[in-house]
């Protein structure tokens, strides 16, 4: 009923850069906040970034991201984007969409997750 579908993932060298997408779709009422986090081998999953889509658009960062990724968001499309440069071999990952909103045939706030995208960062 409700899917988020992740692109963008791919091998990239230590300083380069790749875009994340995650298109929200389905039977939704409203979005809240939109996230991505990031799961390495044998490590937990850890937030990466997070954008209120109501609102303001106030964003929040993982500390080891901050000044090289921006999280962005198109309310038109039910899209979030992370723009991610100065990647580091420890940016490897796979990287999930996250989004909390309200499915029109519950009209209760749900947690939804997308299938999620390995980004490699290797030389």
């Amino acid at each position: 009923q409700v899917q988020l579908v992740e692109s963008g993932g791919g091998l990239v060298q230590p300083g380069g850069s790749l875009r994340l997408s995650c298109a929200a779709s389905g039977r939704i009422f409203s979005i809240n906040v939109m996230a991505w986090y990031r799961q390495a081998p044998e490590k937990e999953r850890e937030l990466v970034a997070r954008i209120d889509v109501n609102g303001g658009g106030s964003t929040n960062y993982a500390d080891a991201v901050k000044g090289r990724f921006t999280i962005s968001r198109d309310n038109a499309r039910n899209t979030v984007y992370l723009e991610m440069s100065s990647l580091k071999p420890e940016d490897t990952a796979v990287y999930y969409c996250y989004a909390k909103l309200v499915p029109s045939w519950t009209l209760h706030l749900s947690d939804y997750w997308g299938q999620g995208t390995q980004v490699t960062i290797s030389s």
